[in-house]
């Protein structure tokens, strides 16, 4: 289990871990109310990706390999959470625990929800995707040890919550009918290029990560990413639930 440096650090009192909790719930609720009247897309993919899946059928390998690969590259949400995944873990050996086991939790849902055709209201499931974000920031403040006294078990968090980010994107491709000619094929090739986008996403954020952490201010400005992350949590989490209420 890994534990958050910042857990025990003198300087993370709970005077300022409050503060800190009551700005970001006032900018998230300012911006949440500001773009009230705009509705929130869940897991948004482009009109062209879009209409190529709806009017294509049959085996499409490459093609749902790239499609899968832009997605995850460009998908907001999941790298958020695997930059929270990570920020603290220096093996290699620990990095691959963690991204296999939303690996392991996002392919499963992802094929078993569109296979199936198990649905689920997308705003509702992307507002959970969104409480993630929210986790893993107070989990890497070390807030659960500080107020409640116990460690969340990181391992099966990340594997319970990559199963929602997975199920999220099962329901956006409900969405748009994909033909049954080949289509477990053209999920599988679609997840293996999930995979390959999650792989050049991560290599990114551990180049820069390995740059970052050699900085001696490194763990002061942990604290302020991490708000930082909680609060684009909170901002995701509002944003869906506002697309549930309009729609």
């Amino acid at each position: 289990m890994i534990i958050s440096p910042l857990a025990g650090a003198n300087w993370l009192s709970a005077t300022r871990v409050s503060r800190y909790l009551k700005f970001t719930f006032a900018c998230s609720i300012f911006l949440a109310l500001t773009g009230f009247f705009q509705v929130a897309y869940a897991h948004g993919v482009t009109l062209g990706d879009q209409g190529y899946i709806q009017e294509i059928s049959g085996v499409n390998i490459i093609p749902f390999m790239y499609l899968g690969a832009k997605h995850m590259v460009t998908g907001y949400d999941h790298l958020l959470f695997l930059f929270g995944v990570i920020f603290f873990l220096y093996r290699l050996k620990d990095v691959g625990l963690y991204v296999s086991l939303f690996a392991v939790g996002h392919s499963s849902t992802l094929l078993i929800g569109v296979f199936y055709d198990i649905s689920a209201n997308a705003y509702l499931i992307d507002a959970i995707i969104g409480l993630s974000v929210v986790y893993k920031a107070l989990d890497n403040l070390g807030a659960f040890q500080r107020w409640f006294g116990f460690q969340p078990n990181t391992k099966v968090a990340t594997l319970v919550f990559g199963l929602f980010h997975g199920f999220g994107l099962a329901t956006k491709i409900q969405e748009f009918e994909m033909s049954a000619d080949g289509l477990l094929t053209n999920l599988i090739a679609f997840n293996v290029g999930v995979e390959i986008g999650q792989l050049i996403a991560l290599s990114l954020i551990l180049i820069i990560m390995g740059f970052w952490r050699k900085s001696t201010r490194f763990k002061q400005q942990a604290f302020i990413s991490n708000t930082v992350l909680m609060t684009a949590g909170f901002l995701l989490m509002s944003y869906q639930l506002t697309g549930y209420i309009l729609n």
